[in-house]
C-alpha cells in the first residue's frame, strides 16, 4: 500500500546531524505547518542531489509511510537560499533563534499563512539588512500578534515612557531608517521575551 503524498512549498527551520542515511529537518510550510521531514544523503559523485540547507525555501515533494508523523523527501526545489545570513554571526544567531522559536510552537491553521510570509520577510532582512537585532525584534512581536495575542493592547502598556516611543519607531520604521542605539533595542527585545514568557503559551526556549 502507497504512503501519503504532499507537495508544498516550506521553509527550513531546523536540522539535525546525519544519522545513518538520512538528514533530518524540521520544516515549515504556510499550508501545513511544522513538517518532520528526512532527506536520504547521497551518494558519491551525485551530480543532481540537492543539499538542503538552513533558511532555505523549497518546493517539496513527500510522501509518509504513518499517517504525515514524519515525511521522506521524494523531490526538492529551491526557491530561495539567503546566503548572506551566513556571513554575519549576529544574524547567523539571531535567524536561528527566530526559526527555532517556530519551530518550537505549532502554528494554528488560521495563522500558517501569515507566519510564512513572516518568514519570508524576515529571513530576507537577515540577509541583506545590517541591523539583525532589530529584525529579530520586530519578527518575535509580529509572530506573537499572527498567532492571535493582543500583545499591542497589553504589552505596549508595561513599556516606561522613554521606551514607549522607541518600541513604536522600532516597529514602524523601514530598517534603512532606523536610529535607535542597539543598547536600546536589546532592552526592548528581553522585555518582549519576559512578556511572552510570563503571559503567553509561545515556548521561547
Amino acid at each position: 500500500m502507497s504512503g501519503r503524498l504532499l507537495q508544498t512549498d516550506a521553509f527550513v527551520l531546523s536540522k539535525r546531524p546525519p544519522a545513518d542515511a538520512f538528514q533530518t529537518f524540521t520544516l515549515f510550510s504556510g499550508e501545513h505547518g511544522n513538517l518532520l521531514t528526512l532527506q536520504r544523503l547521497p551518494k558519491k559523485n551525485a551530480s543532481n542531489h540537492l543539499a538542503l540547507d538552513l533558511f532555505d525555501e523549497v518546493a517539496l515533494s513527500l510522501e509518509s509511510s504513518n499517517q504525515g508523523s514524519t515525511w521522506f523527501i521524494k523531490e526538492v526545489r529551491l526557491l530561495a537560499r539567503p546566503a548572506g545570513i551566513g556571513r554575519s554571526y549576529t544574524a547567523l544567531s539571531l535567524a536561528s533563534t527566530f526559526t527555532s522559536l517556530i519551530a518550537r510552537n505549532p502554528v494554528h491553521e488560521d495563522s500558517r499563512a501569515a507566519v510564512a510570509t513572516l518568514l519570508r520577510t524576515a529571513l530576507a532582512a537577515f540577509s541583506s539588512e545590517a541591523r539583525a537585532e532589530i529584525v529579530y525584534f520586530k519578527s518575535i512581536y509580529c509572530f506573537a500578534r499572527d498567532e492571535g495575542y493582543p500583545i499591542k493592547q497589553h504589552w505596549f502598556p508595561t513599556l516606561s515612557a522613554t521606551d514607549r516611543p522607541l518600541a513604536i519607531e522600532l516597529l514602524n520604521q523601514p530598517l534603512a531608517n532606523q536610529t535607535t542605539p542597539l543598547e536600546a533595542c536589546t532592552r526592548l527585545t528581553r522585555h518582549l521575551e519576559n512578556y511572552l514568557r510570563n503571559h503567553t503559551e509561545i515556548l521561547l526556549d
